[in-house]
């Protein structure tokens, strides 16, 4: 099973003690309906937590590797209007040398 991100610090280490999710990093604790009611909110958020929306433009805020491509896309790509869809990839765009892609927000930043 795959394990939410920590709200607080980000960290990627998180784990499950009964009804709720710990992270190791920064011990912030939060419930799994807490992480539930967030999903069903259908908001997304890049990874400072701000709310994006369709036509926004991001920034890439850490190398990601493309299945197929030779090249990483690089940290601080900037991506011009966004299409926010359903989904993990909740992010559609398309992005200069790569053309259309998915992306996770939490990889983005407000730009």
């Amino acid at each position: 099973m795959e394990y939410p991100n920590c709200p607080k610090c980000k960290s990627e280490y998180t784990y499950e003690d009964g009804n709720m999710f710990i992270c190791p990093e920064c011990a912030y604790e939060w419930s799994k309906e807490e992480e539930k009611n967030k999903k069903e909110e259908g908001i997304v958020r890049d990874s400072n937590g701000n709310v994006l929306k369709d036509g926004d433009t991001v920034i890439v805020i850490k190398d990601l590797k493309v299945k197929g491509a030779s090249n990483p896309i690089k940290q601080g790509t900037k991506v011009k209007n966004i299409r926010l869809v359903e989904g993990d990839h909740d992010i559609d765009c398309k992005i200069d040398g790569f053309g259309a892609m998915s992306l996770k927000s939490e990889f983005v930043k407000k730009g």
